[in-house]
């Protein structure tokens, strides 16, 4: 489906299309100006220490909504939206090991599950669009780099690990510029937790990533990072709980909140 036509439709409009199989693809710029949010779902017994994980570790983990144990069904950041089946594509994980990619989590679900929805940094994206700070994996339709890092989160209960961070490549003369407009969204990720030199937080080749596409750098371009809401996977490897079940990376949740009203003022 063409990109402009999605970039256009309404989150509601595009979760259907989601539901109903019509359409699988990364969701930057997808219902620009809404929100979006990264999954993670867990067994009820284990929900206290995730949410306390990720109060502890705000940057990569800002938390927008959290499920009823056992309902799939939200009712904050996109009232009836069915979690199990209105992403474009998710991940499990058990015992910390990836098991498989699927279109929607029917099969998984249990009366137990918990789903967290944490903020996106494609959400600021509109914002860095309309202050004119390119973005190349828009321009080249890729998905954006993501990296593990040698950040370490700070623990809670079984949760730990590393900090993941999403990676844009931004003209040395607007790296300002970018630090300013997405310092607005600290429910989205925020002021980048990195400049420059990839390798003082662990990552050695950029064309090697761990999620997403290497991106391309023109002239004068610098990396820049930011705290990304893959952790939860990074951290679902780490300290392997039973079952974690959230979204392939790029592929998020569109929700019905308009991106400014998560901006600080």
């Amino acid at each position: 489906m063409d990109r402009e036509i999605l970039r256009n439709m309404p989150p509601g409009e595009v979760r259907q299309l989601i539901r109903e199989g019509k359409w699988r693809g990364v969701t930057a710029f997808v219902s620009a100006g809404y929100a979006q949010a990264n999954l993670a779902i867990l067994p009820k017994s284990l929900a206290f220490e995730f949410l306390l994980f990720c109060q502890r570790n705000p940057k990569p983990c800002p938390v927008l909504e959290v499920s009823e144990p056992g309902n799939p069904i939200l009712s904050q950041i996109a009232k009836g939206a069915d979690i199990r089946t209105d992403i474009p594509k998710y991940r499990i994980y058990q015992k910390g090991k990836y098991l498989a990619e699927v279109e929607n989590i029917k099969d998984y679900w249990r009366d137990d599950l918990v789903a967290f929805l944490i903020g996106c940094s494609y959400t600021f994206e509109s914002a860095m669009d309309r202050a004119n700070i390119p973005l190349r994996h828009v321009q080249d339709n890729k998905n954006v780099s993501v990296y593990i890092t040698n950040i370490p989160c700070l623990p809670a209960g079984i949760f730990s690990g590393p900090m993941v961070v999403s990676m844009r490549p931004i003209p040395e003369k607007l790296v300002t510029r970018a630090i300013q407009v997405t310092s607005r969204f600290p429910a989205t990720h925020g002021a980048p937790v990195h400049v420059g030199d990839p390798q003082k937080i662990g990552v050695r080749d950029l064309q090697k990533v761990d999620w997403g596409d290497p991106l391309r750098f023109e002239k004068d371009d610098v990396p820049v990072f930011w705290a990304c809401g893959v952790t939860p996977q990074a951290v679902a490897m780490a300290s392997k709980p039973e079952i974690m079940i959230t979204h392939s990376a790029g592929h998020m949740f569109l929700s019905d909140i308009r991106d400014e009203e998560l901006a600080a003022l």
